[in-house]
């Protein structure tokens, strides 16, 4: 039988920059800093919209990526999908967050077992996992100040 060639294709993977915010801050620092640059993103929105923020060493804002737009009461993400961008980014660290369109930043179980799963993946890349930040119509919930993070 004759010997036949396989191919094999060869992908290149390229980070696009689609728009350019403003943003004052030098850098993130708390989760006040992170309820500045997000509430005015995903305050009044309908639907749940999982955010994550690229940051560098010095925790300055390198970019920003929607992950997941979901329904009233869940937006679906996975870890790899939160981690693809920060990749491309060639982020330091990141901080992410999601909004709860009912208004009450109080997390569910499930925001508890993602954020568990989420620090899991970023210390196996060697990516730092500053916060995950739940905006509310009237507060913000941040597992970092709650102690979730250590």
């Amino acid at each position: 039988m004759p010997h036949r060639n396989t191919y094999i294709p060869r992908f290149r993977i390229s980070l696009v920059r689609e728009t350019r915010g403003t943003y004052t801050e030098q850098k993130l620092s708390s989760s006040a800093d992170a309820d500045r640059l997000l509430r005015p993103l995903l305050h009044n929105l309908d639907r749940e919209h999982f955010i994550v923020i690229g940051l560098d060493a010095k925790n300055a804002v390198i970019g920003m990526n929607t992950v997941s737009i979901g329904s009233l009461n869940m937006a679906i993400v996975h870890p790899r999908e939160v981690c693809k961008p920060l990749i491309l980014m060639n982020a330091a660290g990141f901080i992410c967050a999601h909004n709860h369109p009912s208004g009450d930043a109080t997390p569910s179980l499930e925001d508890r077992q993602l954020t568990t799963r989420l620090k899991q993946a970023a210390d196996i890349i060697g990516i730092r996992m500053l916060d995950h930040v739940i905006i509310g119509e009237f507060g913000l919930y941040s597992f970092a100040d709650n102690g979730c993070l250590s």
